[in-house]
């Protein structure tokens, strides 16, 4: 159920992302709606990615929780390794890593 709704809001922003912002589709928005949605991935990743984080325990759960790890370290390779797909392959091996360190 997790996958199906990740691919999903993936898919969902992807769409409305590529129909919204492409130059070359006849679509014109006005400039303050077309920065608006620069918001929209980054916003649907937070809503996914904190309860995950928080889980049950609240704060008192991050130091043992490895999903924290993991995105300290997805942040990281974004920082690191400037190319967007290295980035996330490095975050995955690295979350797998982790999940298999820590359990």
């Amino acid at each position: 159920m997790t996958w199906l709704l990740i691919f999903t809001l993936a898919g969902i922003v992807f769409f409305n992302r590529y129909l919204l912002l492409e130059p070359r589709l006849p679509i014109r928005l006005p400039a303050f709606i077309r920065q608006a949605l620069q918001y929209s991935a980054p916003c649907l990743l937070t809503a996914i990615c904190g309860p995950i984080l928080l889980g049950q325990g609240g704060l008192s759960g991050l130091v043992s929780n490895p999903y924290t790890y993991a995105a300290l370290l997805s942040i990281g390779c974004a920082l690191v390794i400037k190319n967007m797909l290295l980035s996330v392959l490095a975050s995955l091996l690295g979350f797998y890593g982790l999940l298999y360190v820590m359990s």
